[in-house]
């Protein structure tokens, strides 16, 4: 027998995962017009976080974030107009995959650019500690993203300014194809701590229960103290960096792929599989006719909205 807690969280990461599944099936067609950076395997930390994330929290996500849109509540139907390169899209078909926006959820914008929306989401902090708001801004990264200088930047300086910023590392242990022990000398908790920032590792990246409890205390805790704080959590993507491929170039473990599906329950648990799926399936079909029916943008729409 499941809660109702687990069955909402369960459906909400099988949705993420069949949305993305849609997209593989669609991008042989050619009818996509984006790369795309997916997530599967990897639902289970969106749902889990924005599962205590209010309305007017913000994400600062980075171009692997079909899941984050979808689990903060942004438009499927836009998603799948956008990816088609079509004017129904969130951003009218400019933007892609990679540069996902929603700000009417508290979607806020990715980037192809690695780490550069990490600063975005401390410079947001600091603007709504001025004014006085109590909101929590979630900037969301990979390992790969820590290697670069604005991050640690942004960590010492969201630190400085006890700046409601949650630090969010989604640690697949791969930068693109290259495996995290060829690229990092440092430990996490060590250099984290170092800037007097709190740390807290997830191991079950694939558990979205225990990813909500652990993150509604961290956020909890982010909220009480007005500092920022910092959550690791283990991951495994299935699919390879870009692109609706598995693995390419045997860069990875695929035992040790393996024994992430294993524990997978988007994979594992068929009774709510079954019990999902197919009104899943409906809202996705009717988003894909919607961008199949939607209109591509004019040569007039080319400089409208650029400042």
């Amino acid at each position: 027998m499941f809660t109702l807690k687990y069955e909402n969280l369960f459906y909400n990461s099988l949705r993420i995962r069949l949305v993305e599944e849609k997209i593989v099936e669609l991008y042989s067609l050619d009818k996509i017009q984006s790369p795309v950076h997916l997530s599967i395997g990897q639902e289970a930390i969106a749902v889990g976080i924005c599962d205590n994330l209010k309305k007017d929290d913000l994400i600062f996500i980075n171009y692997r974030g079909h899941a984050f849109y979808l689990a903060k509540g942004a438009s499927l139907f836009e998603l799948f107009a956008e990816l088609y390169g079509k004017s129904t899209g969130f951003a009218k078909g400019k933007g892609g995959s990679m540069h996902l926006a929603f700000p009417k959820k508290g979607v806020m914008g990715a980037s192809a650019v690695v780490a550069s929306t990490i600063p975005h989401a401390v410079g947001a902090a600091l603007a709504s500690k001025i004014r006085g708001e109590d909101k929590i801004f979630v900037a969301i990264f990979g390992d790969g993203a820590t290697g670069q200088g604005v991050y640690h930047e942004s960590l010492n300086f969201a630190s400085l300014h006890k700046l409601n910023v949650l630090f969010l590392c989604e640690n697949n242990g791969l930068a693109a194809y290259t495996p995290i022990v060829q690229r990092q000398s440092f430990d996490f908790c060590k250099h984290v701590k170092s800037y007097g920032i709190e740390y807290v590792k997830i191991e079950e990246g694939n558990d979205f229960e225990l990813i909500s409890s652990v993150s509604k205390g961290v956020i909890d805790e982010i909220r009480r103290k007005n500092q920022p704080m910092f959550l690791e959590i283990k991951a495994c993507r299935y699919k390879e960096h870009v692109g609706p491929g598995d693995d390419p170039d045997g860069s990875r473990d695929i035992q040790a792929v393996n024994a992430w599906k294993k524990l997978d329950p988007l994979i594992a648990n068929t009774k709510l599989i079954n019990k999902f799926s197919l009104k899943i399936k409906e809202e996705i079909n009717e988003a894909v006719d919607f961008a199949e029916n939607s209109p591509m943008p004019q040569h007039d729409d080319l400089l409208r909205d650029v400042i």
